[in-house]
C-alpha cells in the first residue's frame, strides 16, 4: 500500500473531527483503530498497526500510550506474541474480581452476565478488585460457570491496611479487608521496623502473579490494633474513603469570612423575621434545614429552608472536587468525616442559632387536608430563632404546660401548628400508600477511654417524623419542579421488587395464610396494607423482616422511575446540602432554572452511580465499626446467658440479635442439637431431619455467649437449650476467649 493510501485510511476515520478539537495533535480514534483491526481480520503486530495507519515516530509514544489505554478497558488484548486481538473475536469477558475470605472468587462481568466461578488457585493471580480478563472453561462441581484469568488489565489495590505479622523471620501484612485472602510479604527494609501485631498501611510494589506473592512495602505505622479510635482509621484505610482535606482546601477555608457578608445578601429574600427553627438530634452540629408554618387561610403555609451550599462550593472548585470523592459524609460513633471543611459544615452554612445565613427556600402552600397547592423556590436570607432537640419539641408537644413547652413559649404556637400539618400529612401519607417499616435504631455511649458503657435503643417520636415530613415535601417539589422544567437532575429512586423476591414473599406470606395484593406486580400500597393487616401478631417482627428484604436498594439515577417505598412518582434529594452531593447538585439545578439556564455538570449517569457507590461505602465503613465496638464491648461478657431473636437464617447457622445489648452473633450450625439440618431460604429456617426441630427467622431464643473474635469482628453463641452436652467445649472456649481478651485489654491501656 503506497504512503498516499495510508495517509487516505487514516483520514478516513469518521471521529477525525472530534480529535482534532481534543487535541492539538489528533491520533486515530480508539472506534476507528477497533474498525480497523476487525477489518484485518487477524491480530497485527504493533508495528504493522503503525505502519498501517502512518504513525510517525513522534507519534509513536502517544500512539502507544492509546493502545495502553485501550487494553486496560477490555477493548484490545495482547497475546503471547505480543500481536494486538480485539477483544470481541476472543471468546473472553472482562469484568471486576470479587474475593471471598475463604480464598476462591467470583468475576462480576461488565456486561451484567451471570458470575463465574474463579477457584482459589485461579486467585493467587489477582486480588479482590482487580479488572481481568477470563475465559470461561465450563461448570465446576457445583454447577456454576467457571473462568480461568487470563490477563489482569487493572489492579484494584495499590494500598491497603493490615496487621503485621512475624512468622520464622518472614514479615506479612495479613490485610484487614477479608476479600484479600493473600498475604503481602514485606522485607525487613520495608518495614518502618513496625513491630508484629501492629496496624499498617502498605503500598504494593508488586502485584501477585501465578508464581509469586504480592510484594509490599510498609508506608505508614497506625498502632497497636485496640488503641482508643483504631478501628475508625481501620475503616477510612479498608474502604477508600477520603477524610484528610489537602493544603490547597485548607488555604481556601481561610479565606471564607466568619459570617455572611452584606453583598451577598442582595437579591435575596430577607426572611429573618420569620421564627425558623432547626429541629435535630442533641449531638449534632451541621444544621442543613430550617422550618416556619403559618395558617394560610384554612390551610398551611410551610417554609423549608435549606442551607446554600451552592453558594459558597462553586462547581469545579478544590472544594467542589473533593465533596464529590466523598461523595457524603460519614458518621461514626464519636466521629465524623464530612463532606465539606469544617469552616462551612459547622460555621458558614450551618443554619446555626441567631446567625444570618444564606439559604434555599421551598414555600409549600397547603390544603387543610394535607394536600399540596403550589410552591416556589428563591434564594433568601434567615436567622435561626432557635437550635431545638427532637427531645424537647417531642416533651412540649406532649405538654404545653411542660418545661420545655415554658422556655419556648413565644415559639409554641408556630409548633403546633406545624404538628397540626404532620398530622395531615400523615393522612395523605397513608392514602398514597406509603411503606412504613418500624424498625429499632441504637445509640452507643462511651466512657472517657473510649469503650462502649452502653447501647441503648433511640426513641423515635413525633418530633422526628414532623421533621421527616417536611424534608419529604421538600424534595417532592425540587423533582416536581426540576421535571416541569425539563432540568436533568439525580432522582433518589426505588425501583419495584423483583419478580423472584416478589414470589418468594408470596409463597413465604402463604405460610401464614397472609395475602400480597397487587397480583403479579404488587404496589408499595399493597405492602402498606398487608403491614396493616400483620400489626399486632406474636410474629409481626419476623414478617415486617422478610417483607423488607425484599424491596431493593434505593439510588441516585437521572432516570425518572419513581420511589417504590415511599409511593412517589417523582422524588430527590435537596434538603442536605451539607453531608450529602446529590443535594448540592440538586440545588444547582434549581438555581440554573431560576436564572432560565440550564445546568449540566457532566454525565448524570456517571454522577448517580458514584453517589450511589459513596453512600453504599459508607454504610460499609460504619457496619465495620459499630460491629468492631460491640465486640469489644462483649469481650467481657464471655460465658454469659442472654435472650435474643432470630435475625437471620443461612445455610451454616442462625444469627440471634440479643434484646438488651443490641448486639447480633452466630450460633454455627454445628452447635444445634445434634442432627442434620436442612435449609430453607423461602422459609427462613433450618429443619432437623430426624427431630423436625425447627429454627426460624424471628424465633425467640436464650444463648450463651462463648467466644468473640476482634481480628474478624465476630462473635459466637451457643443455644442455652444445648448448654448440658456442651458444659466442656463451653468452658475450653470461654478460657480461651478470656485469656484473649485478657492481653487486649492490657493492650488497650
Amino acid at each position: 500500500m503506497s504512503n498516499k493510501k495510508k495517509q487516505r485510511l487514516r483520514e478516513l476515520d469518521p471521529f477525525l473531527k472530534r480529535e482534532e478539537e481534543r487535541y492539538s495533535h489528533p491520533l486515530p480514534s480508539r472506534e476507528y483503530i477497533l474498525q480497523i483491526l476487525k477489518q484485518q481480520g487477524i491480530p497485527l503486530a504493533e508495528r504493522a498497526l503503525y505502519k498501517l495507519l502512518s504513525i510517525t515516530k513522534k507519534e509513536e509514544e502517544l500512539f502507544s500510550r492509546r493502545l495502553a489505554a485501550m487494553i486496560r478497558e477490555g477493548q484490545i488484548f495482547r497475546n503471547r506474541k505480543d500481536d494486538i486481538c480485539v477483544m470481541e473475536k476472543l471468546d473472553l469477558i472482562k469484568g471486576r474480581i470479587q474475593g471471598h475470605p475463604d480464598g476462591f472468587g467470583f468475576l462480576i462481568p461488565d456486561d451484567g452476565s451471570a458470575d463465574l466461578y474463579l477457584s482459589a488457585k485461579e486467585m493467587h493471580k489477582a486480588l479482590h478488585g482487580d479488572r481481568v480478563l477470563v475465559r470461561e472453561i465450563g461448570l465446576d462441581r457445583r454447577g456454576r460457570r467457571e473462568a480461568v484469568i487470563v490477563e489482569v488489565l487493572e489492579s484494584g489495590n495499590t494500598q491497603l491496611v493490615g496487621r503485621l505479622h512475624i512468622d520464622h523471620g518472614i514479615l506479612f501484612v495479613v490485610a484487614e479487608n477479608k476479600r484479600i485472602s493473600q498475604d503481602i510479604l514485606i522485607a525487613k527494609e520495608h518495614s518502618l521496623k513496625a513491630d508484629a501485631g501492629q496496624v499498617v498501611m502498605v503500598e504494593i510494589i508488586q502485584q501477585p502473579n501465578k508464581h509469586t506473592q504480592p510484594i509490599g512495602k510498609i508506608i505508614e505505622i497506625l498502632g497497636d490494633y485496640t488503641a482508643p479510635g483504631m478501628e475508625i482509621e481501620i475503616a477510612l484505610r479498608k474502604h477508600d474513603l477520603p477524610h484528610q482535606f489537602s493544603s490547597e482546601i485548607e488555604k481556601r477555608s481561610i479565606k471564607f469570612p466568619k459570617n455572611v457578608l452584606k453583598k451577598e445578601m442582595d437579591g435575596r429574600k430577607d426572611l429573618c423575621h420569620l421564627p425558623l427553627v432547626t429541629i435535630d438530634g442533641e449531638t449534632a452540629k451541621d444544621f442543613d434545614d430550617a422550618v416556619y408554618c403559618e395558617q394560610d387561610g384554612r390551610g398551611y403555609r410551610l417554609y423549608v429552608a435549606i442551607a446554600d451550599v451552592s453558594h459558597y462550593v462553586r462547581a469545579g472548585d478544590a472544594i467542589d472536587r473533593e465533596a464529590f470523592a466523598r461523595g457524603n459524609s460519614v458518621y461514626f460513633p464519636r466521629r465524623v468525616i464530612p463532606m465539606l471543611p469544617e469552616v462551612l459544615s459547622n460555621g458558614l452554612c450551618s443554619l446555626n442559632p441567631d446567625k444570618k445565613r444564606l439559604c434555599m427556600i421551598c414555600e409549600i402552600r397547603f390544603r387543610a387536608n394535607g394536600e399540596i397547592i403550589d410552591y416556589m423556590f428563591y434564594p433568601a436570607v434567615m436567622l435561626s430563632h432557635a437550635r431545638l432537640t427532637y427531645t424537647a419539641v417531642a416533651a412540649l408537644l406532649a405538654d404545653e404546660k411542660s418545661d420545655e413547652a415554658r422556655q419556648h413559649a413565644e415559639l409554641l404556637p408556630h409548633l403546633q401548628l406545624i404538628y397540626k400539618l404532620f398530622k395531615a400529612l400523615l393522612k395523605v401519607r397513608k392514602k398514597r400508600g406509603a411503606i412504613d417499616f418500624e424498625t429499632t435504631e441504637t445509640q452507643m455511649f462511651f466512657n472517657d477511654q473510649g469503650k462502649i458503657e452502653k447501647i441503648v435503643p433511640v426513641q423515635r417520636t413525633d418530633a422526628h417524623r414532623l421533621i421527616e415530613e417536611c424534608m419529604l415535601a421538600a424534595n417532592v417539589c425540587a423533582a416536581d419542579f426540576l421535571q416541569k422544567n425539563d432540568q436533568t437532575t439525580l432522582y433518589r429512586i426505588h425501583e419495584s421488587p423483583v419478580p423472584e423476591k416478589i414470589d418468594a414473599l408470596r409463597n413465604f406470606l402463604k405460610e401464614f395464610g397472609i395475602p400480597l395484593g397487587g397480583k403479579n406486580k404488587p404496589g408499595a400500597k399493597d405492602y402498606a396494607q398487608t403491614l396493616l393487616k400483620i400489626q399486632g401478631r406474636p410474629d409481626v417482627q419476623l414478617l415486617q423482616t422478610v417483607m423488607l428484604r425484599s424491596l431493593q436498594q434505593a439510588i441516585y439515577s437521572p432516570d425518572l422511575t419513581g420511589h417504590f417505598g415511599l409511593a412517589y412518582d417523582a422524588y430527590t434529594h435537596f434538603t442536605s446540602p451539607i453531608r450529602r452531593y446529590p443535594d448540592l447538585l440538586v440545588h444547582r439545578a434549581i438555581k440554573a432554572v431560576l436564572q432560565g439556564e440550564t445546568y449540566h455538570p457532566g454525565d448524570w449517569n456517571e454522577l448517580g452511580q458514584h453517589c450511589s457507590m459513596t453512600e453504599r461505602r459508607a454504610d460499609d465503613a460504619t457496619r465495620d465499626v459499630e460491629a468492631w465496638l460491640k465486640c469489644f464491648y462483649m469481650q467481657d461478657k464471655i460465658g454469659e446467658y442472654c435472650n435474643g431473636v432470630i435475625s437471620s437464617v443461612t445455610g451454616f447457622g442462625l444469627f440471634v440479635a440479643l434484646d438488651d445489648v443490641y448486639v447480633e452473633g452466630l450460633v454455627h450450625i454445628s452447635e444445634l442439637p445434634s442432627d442434620y439440618f436442612h435449609f430453607d431460604a423461602v422459609k427462613h429456617t433450618l429443619l432437623g431431619e430426624r427431630s423436625g426441630k425447627q429454627y426460624r427467622l424471628g424465633d425467640r431464643v436464650r444463648v450463651q455467649v462463648v467466644r468473640v473474635d476482634l481480628e474478624t469482628s465476630k462473635i459466637d453463641f451457643i443455644l442455652a437449650e444445648s448448654e448440658p452436652q456442651k458444659k466442656a467445649s463451653v468452658r475450653n472456649k470461654s478460657k480461651k476467649a478470656a485469656a484473649s481478651k485478657g492481653s487486649t485489654t492490657k493492650k488497650r491501656r
